[in-house]
């Protein structure tokens, strides 16, 4: 099978290797659809995703979708040609965290997609199953692999504790940014300001529901959004760039006991807050590890309302033309939004 492996900042290289069977409770995917992530390109672009270095050579992909091959004993309710959407997240069941719920917080996880945790950028994987998650007729494959951010997003904003009736401000307007401004609408808020520098990407916020874009480039947000609400801010400022100063912009227009919702990741290992003004406004601080337990809604939403997620697919690209789809990601070339590797 055709593997894709990151062997240095910016260089992919396609390699083969064997087709793994399946054990007792396993199934063997065939890979077809992969979208790039955020942190993928981190890896891409910067050889880490934060404090964490990659070890090259690395496979990434961690938003996958694609068909059964095989199972394994004891697997059932799974045949040969389903469809099916991946969990990239292996979890232990027994650790602290795993037994309260937070599973996302296992102690003992395997993010496919992390050093020494092999990604699905391969034609072929083998996966528990219980990581498998049957496709609804109605989407794609590449479609489907929009599932996995979803979920993120889901468990972002179940964090965030959305009301029906509130403001929030989100900054970025990439694919992540683009879907909490699709749940936030959807969630009841009644005015969601996006910020984003790009401009195919605040139509992408607009197509997804934004009532109003800003340029940062042009105006300044949080003048602007201070101004609008009569200098009290938004209920809730959510972080999907984490670039520059968005962070602390997000602080400063959030209203006292309003909540600043941390999605993106920071590219540094040591982030400044102002945390004086945070304090002054006694205002709560969240950010976010993956999804936990969010898939099923994740489906529900892209089934219910996809003409405010599904045309965040903007471009495929085939496996041996992974470096240039991660180059358009990085570059926000074309009109890109949400990129789908295929294989």
């Amino acid at each position: 099978m055709r593997i894709a492996e990151l062997i240095a900042p910016r260089r992919f290289r396609l390699v083969e290797g064997d087709v793994p069977r399946p054990g007792r409770g396993e199934v063997l995917v065939r890979v077809e659809a992969v979208g790039i992530c955020g942190s993928d390109l981190h890896s891409y672009s910067e050889g880490a995703v934060g404090d964490t270095p990659c070890r090259f050579p690395q496979v990434l992909g961690h938003e996958p979708a694609g068909t059964v091959v095989e199972t394994g004993p004891g697997v059932t309710g799974w045949a040969p040609g389903a469809r099916a959407a991946f969990e990239p997240a292996i979890y232990c069941y027994h650790c602290e965290f795993c037994r309260a719920g937070q599973h996302n917080l296992c102690d003992n996880i395997r993010f496919l997609s992390t050093p020494g945790n092999p990604g699905f950028f391969r034609e072929f994987a083998v996966v528990p199953e219980r990581n498998l998650a049957p496709i609804p007729e109605k989407l794609s494959l590449a479609e489907a692999t929009l599932f996995e951010p979803l979920a993120v997003v889901v468990h972002s904003l179940k964090l965030a504790a959305v009301r029906m009736g509130e403001t929030a401000a989100v900054f970025g307007a990439g694919p992540i940014g683009a879907m909490t401004v699709a749940c936030l609408k959807l969630a009841g808020a009644a005015r969601v300001w996006a910020v984003e520098p790009v401009a195919h990407r605040r139509e992408m916020a607009l197509q997804a529901g934004a009532d109003a874009v800003l340029d940062p480039r042009a105006v300044d947000p949080v003048a602007e959004i201070l101004r609008e609400t009569g200098n009290r801010g938004v209920d809730l400022a959510a972080d999907c760039a984490a670039k520059d100063d968005t962070i602390n912009q997000s602080i400063r227009l959030v209203r006292s006991a309003g909540r600043v919702l941390l999605t993106g990741i920071p590219s540094g290992v040591h982030t400044p807050v102002e945390f004086s003004h945070l304090r002054r406004k006694e205002a709560a601080l969240l950010n976010v590890r993956r999804s936990n337990h969010d898939n099923d809604e994740a489906f529900r939403l892209l089934v219910e309302h996809p003409a405010r997620f599904t045309p965040l697919v903007t471009h495929t690209r085939p496996l041996e033309c992974i470096g240039e789809a991660f180059d358009m990601a990085e570059r926000y070339a074309d009109g890109a939004g949400k990129i789908v590797v295929t294989m």
